[in-house]
């Protein structure tokens, strides 16, 4: 899954694809480089973004929509966003996924709405806000706690109709350092239902403060990481650099061959 930032303040790649031809040019990029989903978010989740209202949101996003799926029509385009009435829009526009980093917990329509779409969707494990997640990492025992967190939720979704759901132990949100490690070395205990694992740490600061870097600099360590999560059960690499990550994957099939 390749990422497509159109926001101006992501961790990484913030303003890097601001005009149709840049964003037409990286979708280009990372398609022929492998990738099967390109994921569009125009929300900010980084700690500490700004809050971005729903209009802008809507704004920055549905024209995005469009010129990918004009130009490339075969797409499977995943749209970030926690809000039901962006999902309706972009899936009514072409889009083919919701990627959720609040599991509907950030709007009580969500989860009715991808039931009616009848589109896959991806729930991710987060506690708060993006705006201060990162004051609500104190957990007791943070695998079970978030073992418990996607029973709830894929209970609450089955029961309204979702029938296609993958789950991201949510890197980085509401979690420290330590904490994405512990989850990372038994990530293969997160497969105790049928949902397929995703796994994304592409150049987050789990990888970059532990080797005292930057994000720029965590490609290499990302790469690293992405073997383990592979080998731990992940299915999809939601990823910023997608030769690299289409790479890993055919060694470790190779691996397994």
């Amino acid at each position: 899954m390749g990422i497509l930032n159109v926001t101006p303040d992501s961790f990484f790649d913030g303003g890097k694809y601001k005009d149709e031809s840049s964003i037409l040019q990286q979708v280009e990029k990372m398609l022929n480089e492998g990738a099967t989903f390109i994921d569009v978010g125009a929300y900010s989740s980084r700690p500490g973004a700004l809050e971005v209202d729903e209009t802008t949101e809507l704004k920055r996003i549905e024209p995005i929509v469009s010129l990918i799926l004009k130009k490339f029509p075969e797409t499977n385009l995943s749209i970030d966003t926690f809000r039901s009435n962006v999902a309706r829009a972009c899936i009514e526009n072409g889009a083919a996924i919701i990627n959720d980093i609040t599991a509907g917990l950030q709007d009580d329509k969500m989860l009715s709405t991808v039931a009616q779409l009848n589109v896959p969707y991806i729930m991710m494990h987060m506690r708060g806000t993006p705006q201060n997640m990162q004051q609500q990492t104190s957990y007791d025992d943070i695998l079970k706690e978030v073992l418990f967190y996607f029973s709830e939720r894929l209970s609450v979704a089955k029961a309204l109709g979702i029938k296609d759901i993958i789950i991201d132990p949510g890197f980085g949100f509401a979690k420290n350092l330590e904490q994405n490690y512990e989850l990372l070395n038994k990530m293969e205990l997160m497969c105790f239902t049928d949902q397929p694992l995703l796994a994304g740490i592409s150049r987050k600061s789990m990888i970059y403060k532990t080797l005292g870097t930057s994000a720029e600099q965590a490609l290499n360590g990302t790469t690293a990481l992405h073997m383990v999560c592979l080998q731990k059960g992940a299915k999809i690499l939601r990823v910023h650099d997608v030769k690299e990550a289409f790479e890993c994957v055919k060694l470790y099939e190779q691996l397994n061959a």
